[in-house]
């Protein structure tokens, strides 16, 4: 008996996804057309959608074209019944925004961390933010639906454990367990770049798609995994990892406790630490201040043989990345975000010929159009789909 009743919920639950994902993705839709897509009963459908329009996630839009007969009613997603808090927390930044269901942007943040704070102070400077973001105004009757974290490293999940965020130095911290205390409401924690990935699959250059990957170009470089609609984590929730790819047989052999060897090479601090070398090495002055990898990218913009150099190494090792993750992932579609996602136009065409050919299937390579909101996006998602019982469904043909 508790079998079944286990499976006829777990269904429920399932049933009650599929419709959820649906009219997200193509208000306004009949429940006839929900019942067609999804090859379920019409009952099935006009109850779960009841209680969908109890909770005001959904809402009616009005009559279909006649083509004969009574034409049938439309729902829509009612996105802007709920917001969500989403909050990005880079290692150098705090980036956080409170936008509805529909990812419209109400009111955003961006603090940078100061210099010198250790564990607690980082944590008083996130519950500070979070505060801020509840106090700013919203439409009137418009609830909040819980808060999404991203963090920078490993966070088990679901319970929101941070295991390890070195640029905070945070370990086995509770987080979700923290914040849902001190806030008391629905709190989600998942490390900062597969909240990325949910951001682009949800509202960016991914929606619509069921695998894709997205790939941070920051200060490292770290990738979030969607296959078949769900975030893709691995064994020890190290999926994506990509900053540690070998660029060559040269690189084995050897041990990499901070960056990996492709981030050592091709992420920013990658970028510009080789930038910093050729210089040294021509007798070339390096500014005081030294450079950044916005700095060489502008200089290769401009011409310095210098920074083209620098440039071209780096399409050089970005491609042997994507080519791997191609052949393994076979994603319909790679997101460059990041800081250097803004010098897409020096990469992805050049990435792009590099592996004309070398590769069965080049899926499209695109710069994020969500930039540094793409985490904060992901909230929306992350909240969204914890907070109704949400299961990934493989729609059938």
């Amino acid at each position: 008996m508790m079998n079944r009743v286990a499976t006829a919920s777990l269904m429920r639950s399932i049933n009650r996804s599929a419709i959820m994902e649906l009219i997200r993705e193509h208000s306004p839709i009949a429940r006839s057309q929900i019942a067609r897509e999804l090859h379920m009963s019409l009952p099935t459908v006009m109850r779960i959608v009841d209680e969908l329009a109890d909770e005001d996630l959904v809402r009616p839009y009005g009559l279909s074209e006649s083509t004969g007969g009574r034409p049938p009613s439309l729902i829509e997603f009612n996105g802007e019944a709920y917001a969500v808090i989403g909050v990005d927390l880079g290692g150098t930044k705090l980036f956080g925004t409170v936008a509805d269901l529909l990812g419209r942007i109400q009111y955003e943040l961006y603090v940078p961390h100061e210099n010198g704070n250790g564990p607690d102070e980082h944590l008083n400077h996130l519950c500070s933010s979070i505060e801020a973001l509840l106090d700013a105004p919203r439409p009137s009757g418009q609830r909040i639906r819980g808060i999404g974290i991203g963090a920078p490293g490993i966070v088990s999940t679901p319970e929101g454990v941070v295991v390890w965020a070195p640029s905070l130095g945070w370990r086995d911290l509770p987080l979700q367990d923290i914040l849902s205390d001190r806030f008391d409401m629905p709190v989600f924690v998942e490390n900062d770049v597969n909240l990325a990935a949910l951001g682009e699959w949800g509202f960016g250059a991914g929606r619509g798609c069921r695998d894709l990957v997205s790939i941070a170009l920051g200060t490292g470089i770290g990738a979030g995994i969607i296959a078949n609609g769900a975030l893709y984590r691995g064994h020890n929730l190290a999926a994506g990892e990509v900053g540690y790819l070998l660029p060559g047989i040269e690189f084995l052999g050897r041990r990499y406790d901070q960056f990996g060897a492709l981030e050592s090479l091709a992420s920013g601090t990658g970028v510009a630490e080789r930038a910093c070398q050729i210089l040294k090495r021509e007798g070339k002055p390096i500014p005081p201040d030294g450079l950044s990898s916005q700095d060489v990218f502008d200089a290769a913009r401009l011409g310095e043989s210098w920074a083209q150099q620098v440039v071209n190494e780096t399409v050089d090792y970005l491609s042997l990345a994507v080519a791997g993750i191609s052949a393994l992932l076979n994603p319909e579609v790679i997101v460059l975000g990041g800081g250097m996602a803004g010098s897409a136009d020096l990469l992805i065409e050049p990435i792009l010929r590099r592996l004309n050919g070398a590769v069965p299937f080049l899926p499209r390579l695109v710069a994020s159009p969500l930039e540094r909101r793409a985490a904060a996006m992901g909230a929306i998602m992350l909240v969204l789909n914890a907070t109704t019982e949400y299961f990934v469904v493989k729609r059938l043909p």
